[in-house]
């Protein structure tokens, strides 16, 4: 499940939430879960996967 990276444009909070492919298709509302707010912004991050398999 692709994590996502958010901050807060009120309180700056920085935080990060797991949402499916088909959830981010339906365009969910983020809100902080600091102060509630939906003034979120995604933040560019890294793409890395994670195997069982050592490499």
């Amino acid at each position: 499940m692709p994590i996502y990276e958010y901050a807060c444009k009120d309180c700056k909070h920085e935080f990060i939430v797991s949402l499916s492919l088909r959830e981010v298709e339906m365009k969910p509302t983020i809100k902080c879960p600091h102060c509630d707010s939906a003034k979120v912004e995604k933040k560019f991050s890294t793409f890395t996967a994670k195997t069982s398999k050592k490499s």
